[in-house]
């Protein structure tokens, strides 16, 4: 039985370009997202088989419902990245955009990541069955604070810290669940806010598909990124709020 693969925020960038080159792979692929006409279209042209599940993950429940229902639908699901983001740029502190981001980047966000894992540890516990591999996409940004993305690199810092404590979680339940933190750098899609050491989506999901077959705990895309993150741990807050402003 080939493997498979839920990809929830596979309707364009990132998500949509690992959906490709997952499914390049051999993965069977689960789309899931708000525009399913657009992932339709998308599962018609992958190379292996593909399922639909129109997800909104602002509402969680909804979302975690519509989850296990794709998960149920597929042959197997051994693999789970969450893709799915938003990244409003908001100098007037605007509570709608605000909000939005709180609810897609955090609260969607956990509500998938927690799905996956239980998903994962109950499909453990049968004969037969392994467990999985959970992928959460994070960002560089959320190494600091930027004025007018304050809670874009805010939600992005709790998902690295999300799965750190997953992993952690994992380590002392004695769990096999693999647990995938990735930070990209700018990225080319309807997302990204700047074009230093920007790459494509297909260049992102080709790393990130790469750190997935040999399991990582951590990578950076691309992973000249690297560098920029330990710049970052080194220079005071108070020099890099003025470089920032």
């Amino acid at each position: 039985m080939a493997d498979g693969a839920i990809i929830v925020g596979g309707s364009s960038g990132i998500g949509e370009a690992l959906a490709r080159e997952l499914a390049e792979d051999g993965y069977v692929v689960g789309l899931a997202a708000r525009r399913t006409e657009r992932m339709r279209r998308i599962g018609s042209e992958l190379a292996t088989k593909s399922y639909v599940a129109t997800m909104d993950v602002t509402d969680p429940e909804d979302a975690r419902e519509g989850f296990f229902q794709l998960a149920e639908a597929m042959p197997s699901v051994d693999l789970v990245v969450v893709s799915a983001g938003v990244a409003d740029v908001n100098y007037d502190l605007e509570w709608a955009s605000e909000r939005r981001t709180i609810d897609v980047n955090v609260r969607g966000f956990a509500a998938i990541a927690t799905a996956a894992i239980s998903y994962f540890e109950e499909r453990s516990g049968r004969a037969g069955e392994t467990a999985g591999h959970l992928v959460g996409i994070s960002s560089v940004a959320g190494r600091f604070g930027n004025g007018g993305t304050q809670a874009y690199n805010a939600s992005k810092a709790f998902v690295s810290r999300y799965l750190e404590g997953l992993r952690t979680r994992q380590a002392g339940s004695g769990g096999d669940v693999t647990i995938t933190t990735i930070e990209p750098g700018f990225v080319d899609t309807e997302m990204s806010y700047g074009s230093f050491w920007q790459c494509s989506p297909e260049t992102a999901a080709k790393q990130i598909v790469r750190a997935i077959r040999k399991e990582k705990t951590h990578a950076y895309v691309t992973r000249r990124w690297r560098l920029v993150a330990w710049v970052l741990s080194l220079v005071p807050n108070a020099i890099l709020r003025r470089a920032l402003s």
